[in-house]
């Protein structure tokens, strides 16, 4: 796979992921749109991802993997995470992920993603990945759960474009692994290690039945559910069937 990165940028735009979906097939691999203001931002669970205009980066990066099965999707929300997360890191911030693609720092999330795949036959066809990163808003609407920005944590102002490069470089580095199943196990050893609350005693929320429980992450399937023990048995959950309680 071809490792450049092209960035596009534009004003204003409903939803950078949305700008992909609709030219899918016009876009190179590894196209990269940025907005400077994204007026329909979209998150996980059907939530909206409302950002300031100017201060925080919202882009979406689309990649048209050779061979990657439908099965190992979780090798580009890995790629992805760790991409921001060592950005993040390289400006000592102390940022971990919450599964399944989410970056904090202590409690608080600093970026969201949202990913959306497309299928040819048994192989991902194309993923376009919606990226939010907050860096310079101070003050958050309340109905936003639980906001960081950069700015917050460093007092220092953040440029949009070189901030954005420094992303794109970390995913570059990361790209050559996706084109091999050590490479993508790889990716998912350093996701697991890193994920947030792993090994310790927290409490969550089965969404199927509502129940409370109190159980330990011990790390993701290769397929991407997170497994949490609980009772001193291994549950298995995928998106959106299970709550983090903080």
């Amino acid at each position: 796979m071809e490792n450049k990165i092209r960035i596009k940028w534009l004003e204003e735009a409903d939803s950078t992921n949305n700008v992909l979906l609709r030219h899918i097939s016009d876009y190179d691999n590894l196209s990269v749109v940025a907005a400077v203001n994204q007026t329909a931002g979209r998150g996980q669970r059907g939530n909206r991802w409302l950002s300031a205009p100017g201060d925080n980066l919202t882009f979406s990066l689309l990649l048209k993997p050779e061979r990657l099965p439908a099965r190992e999707v979780m090798a580009i929300t890995c790629l992805a995470t760790l991409a921001v997360r060592d950005t993040l890191r390289g400006e000592d911030v102390p940022a971990v992920i919450k599964w399944p693609n989410d970056i904090y720092v202590g409690k608080r999330k600093i970026c969201g993603m949202l990913v959306e795949n497309g299928l040819a036959g048994p192989d991902i066809a194309w993923s376009v990945v919606g990226i939010g990163i907050n860096l310079n808003q101070t003050q958050f609407p309340g109905e936003v759960l639980n906001p960081i920005s950069l700015k917050r944590l460093t007092g220092r102002s953040y440029e949009l474009e070189p901030f954005l490069e420094k992303v794109c470089e970390g995913i570059g580095r990361l790209l050559p692994e996706l084109d091999s199943q050590e490479g993508r196990n790889g990716l998912r050893e350093a996701y697991e290690r890193d994920l947030f609350q792993k090994d310790i005693s927290a409490h969550y929320r089965d969404l199927a039945t509502g129940e409370a429980f109190t159980g330990i992450i011990r790390g993701i399937t290769p397929e991407g559910l997170l497994r949490v023990e609980a009772e001193g048995h291994e549950r298995t959950f995928g998106f959106k069937e299970v709550g983090y309680i903080l």
